[in-house]
């Protein structure tokens, strides 16, 4: 029998069946997918509860990352890529394959202001942390005598001074400036760790928590603590002096976790002294900035009684305040230390890989790492951060090689005075301004970032090296303008 339906009632019963149909087949499609995300989440919860699967037991006598990379592949990838050559406009290695670029060859007004210091014969651009120990080896420094203390910053040297003080690091690094970098070095060696900086250096081996282990940073950062300056970028600091400062301040119980991503850097990349006079030390007993520093130099004696020097200039005979490479002391007046922005948001920033997050550990300049290091917080393009950068570094490094200029003029000036029949008496006014122009210019072609850090502060202290310098110039000729002391010069 035929079907009385209309054919338009039909046509709309075999859409219906269409479209029942087709909901079907999408709910079913639907139903799959968030199974599959659900799945997909879930697998990734399991991965992230477990990062590390430890298969050889480490301890902080165990140097060799190697070892660390069986337990840690992700970290230790990374590390093992500070062996890349990297190079920005302003720093990196620019040499040959087998050594980085001299610095004094670039800029002849360090090789002069150095004279006297062993920095005038070998003072090359950086490179990666995997070189840190070789460089060190290799420098043509080493001709010249050498203090162990140096290689506190360049090998895994807490093993050695626990050697040293009878499983007390702290006496070990007291003795150790007493040695000489070769006596200290062939030690490392024969004690198999040979190693650059590395991971029990920044980690607990049980727990895998960021420490900081270099006495001469804890020493440092307590005398900080127990000053009057001012310590924004630690807050930690500050809730010590408001709890009565009954114990010395340390950072590996009373530092934030996001403090120690600075600290564990701050161990090595500071300023110091080091040489065979005494140990190693931070001068930070007065602050952290390039004026708190200089007192806090100018306050302390050398055992022969003297006021502290570096060393004196082999021309002009002043007194000079050596600066190392004071990346701390500079980030600590800029506004990304302010804000809580560590060294290692920057310079090992979070990478995700799978459901883990994982700080970078190939240690970098952030120019080379924009998407990562710069855009979580800078929401702006890479060509944006990069042109901001250039500015700021290209006003400091031209006011840096105004201040190479003003402080050769100095010390032409003292050296004509002194052919004119000058005292040391006589152009003392001229070496001690020298010895403030020199400590600020040095303070800032010393440090890594060529202004970035501290981008005001860095032009400030780079404002003052020019002025002192040229001051220093103005004393030195004031001898010379004088017809009667030329005289009575030409006259001996």
């Amino acid at each position: 029998m035929k079907s009385r339906l209309h054919p338009i009632a039909r046509a709309q019963r075999g859409l219906s069946k269409t479209v029942l149909l087709a909901g079907i087949a999408v709910a079913a499609v639907a139903t799959a997918g968030a199974t599959a995300l659900l799945v997909n989440i879930f697998e990734r919860r399991q991965e992230a509860k477990v990062t590390t699967t430890r298969l050889v037991e480490v301890t902080r006598d165990t140097t060799d990352p190697a070892k660390w990379g069986v337990n840690w592949p992700k970290q230790y990838d990374g590390y093992k890529l500070t062996a890349q050559l990297t190079r920005t406009r302003f720093g990196g290695h620019g040499g040959s394959e087998a050594l980085p670029q001299e610095k004094i060859d670039r800029d002849p007004w360090l090789k002069r202001m150095f004279l006297g210091y062993a920095f005038s014969i070998d003072y090359r651009d950086r490179r990666g942390h995997a070189y840190m120990l070789q460089d060190q080896e290799n420098t043509q420094r080493q001709t010249k005598p050498q203090t162990g203390s140096c290689l506190n910053c360049h090998g895994a040297v807490m093993p050695l001074y626990r050697e040293l003080g009878g499983g007390d690091a702290m006496k070990g690094f007291e003795m150790s400036y007493k040695l000489s970098y070769k006596e200290m070095n062939q030690k490392l060696h024969d004690m198999g760790h040979a190693q650059t900086v590395t991971c029990p250096d920044c980690h607990d081996p049980k727990t895998m928590q960021l420490i900081v282990t270099r006495p001469a940073f804890l020493v440092g950062i307590q005398k900080l603590a127990s000053s009057d300056a001012a310590t924004p970028f630690a807050p930690s600091i500050e809730r010590w002096r408001l709890a009565g400062k009954a114990r010395a301040y340390d950072p590996n119980t009373d530092a934030t976790r996001n403090e120690m991503r600075t600290f564990v850097c701050a161990q090595c990349h500071i300023e110091y002294y080091c040489s065979s006079a005494m140990p190693l030390t931070a001068p930070w007993g007065k602050g952290l900035n390039v004026d708190q520093i200089e007192t806090f130099w100018n306050e302390t004696k050398l055992p022969s009684g003297e006021r502290f020097f570096d060393y004196k200039h082999a021309e002009t005979g002043a007194p000079i305040l050596k600066a190392q490479h004071p990346e701390f002391e500079v980030w600590s007046q800029g506004v990304h230390a302010r804000s809580g922005v560590a060294c290692a948001d920057c310079h090992m920033p979070y990478a995700r890989d799978g459901a883990t997050k994982v700080s970078d550990h190939w240690v970098r300049s952030p120019l080379l790492n924009i998407n990562r290091a710069c855009q979580p917080c800078h929401k702006v393009s890479e060509d944006e951060i990069k042109a901001r950068v250039d500015l700021i570094q290209s006003r400091n490094y031209e006011l840096l090689q105004r201040g190479g200029v003003a402080i050769t003029a100095l010390m032409d000036a003292v050296l004509a005075a002194k052919k004119d029949g000058a005292t040391p008496e006589q152009l003392n006014a001229a070496l001690e301004l020298q010895r403030k122009a020199q400590w600020r210019l040095d303070f800032i072609a010393a440090e890594n970032s060529m202004g970035f850090h501290a981008p005001q502060e860095a032009a400030r202290v780079l404002g003052e090296a020019l002025d002192y310098a040229r001051q220093g110039e103005v004393a030195a000729s004031r001898f010379r303008a004088s017809p009667g002391k030329v005289a009575a010069a030409a006259g001996r």
